[in-house]
């Protein structure tokens, strides 16, 4: 129990990060039932789940920077994917299910000037609804790449042991996997006030080839028996060598990030699978209400 307490880290710039974020966060639920209040309205449906997992997605990057996780992950590799997991996909997927957009904002002690959003301004009102669809489908095409490269990225070796040597690129790294992971699930699921651009079809397109890289980064570190990471080599590889070390950091990349994944999946094939639905059975409606064309040519037709 003493060496599991012991290995709890206080890095400074962890701490003063959480809680600044924390702060703001607090200011601003404070801000908006106040408003709330003001306006005679109940506090916003939904706003207390969205905060239980907007501070779930904090606690999991606490413990992946400030528990034993962090000790071990600069030990052994399998660790090391474990606090990958946590920092890329698990923490970014509960912060987005929390949509603090709104409360961070209100919480801010200056005024941000209301951005233009896809709907919005004088470049949305000249710009035709179909090509700005295609620039926002783009874009979640660009973000989704963009955090594949970033996690297959940063398990080469030479930013892998980088990162395990020098505290900017563990910095850098840390950064990239939360900022390119709360982007990545924002093309998949909302986050009020923020929608996907994406039908849901598409997005399960996405995730299922989000799902093949993940599985042959993982199946490279699997089935590989050559050393990948030399940085690990050390005293503490007596009984599990370096490479079933990184065999099994492979495995945890591979099978870790498939509940998430699969999870999301499923749900989103439901909503299209009702969205077809739904467009059946008003069809079908549109088709019944319609007046049908007489079949006979009317009197002036007959002339």
């Amino acid at each position: 129990m003493n060496v599991v307490v012991s290995h709890w880290s206080a890095s400074p710039a962890v701490l003063a990060a959480v809680a600044a974020v924390t702060a703001v966060h607090l200011r601003g639920l404070h801000g908006v039932a106040g408003d709330a209040r003001r306006r005679g309205e109940d506090t916003p449906r939904g706003l207390g789940r969205e905060v239980a997992a907007f501070y779930g997605g904090l606690v999991v990057v606490v413990l992946a920077l400030l528990s034993p996780i962090a000790y071990w992950s600069a030990h052994y590799i399998w660790v090391r994917s474990v606090q990958d997991v946590l920092l890329a996909n698990l923490a970014p997927v509960f912060l987005v299910l929390g949509a603090p957009w709104l409360v961070l904002r209100r919480g801010l002690p200056f005024r941000m000037p209301r951005a233009h959003g896809p709907e919005r301004g004088p470049l949305a009102q000249r710009e035709p609804a179909q090509e700005r669809a295609g620039r926002r489908a783009r874009m979640s095409l660009l973000l989704v790449i963009a955090f594949n490269v970033a996690w297959c990225g940063w398990h080469v070796p030479v930013l892998y042991d980088g990162a395990l040597r020098y505290p900017a690129a563990y910095a850098a790294e840390v950064v990239t996997y939360l900022g390119l992971g709360v982007a990545f699930w924002l093309q998949l699921i909302g986050s009020r006030p923020l929608s996907p651009a994406l039908a849901p079809l598409r997005r399960v397109a996405l995730l299922a080839g989000t799902v093949i890289v993940s599985t042959l980064l993982g199946m490279v570190l699997v089935f590989g028996n050559g050393l990948a990471y030399p940085g690990y080599v050390g005293p503490g590889h007596r009984v599990l060598s370096v490479v079933n070390d990184q065999q099994t950091g492979g495995a945890v990349l591979w099978m870790l990030v498939l509940p998430a994944y699969v999870t999301v999946g499923v749900a989103l094939l439901i909503r299209w699978l009702n969205d077809e639905e739904e467009q059946a059975l008003a069809s079908g409606l549109d088709r019944l209400l319609k007046p049908a064309k007489p079949a006979w040519p009317t009197r002036s037709g007959l002339r």
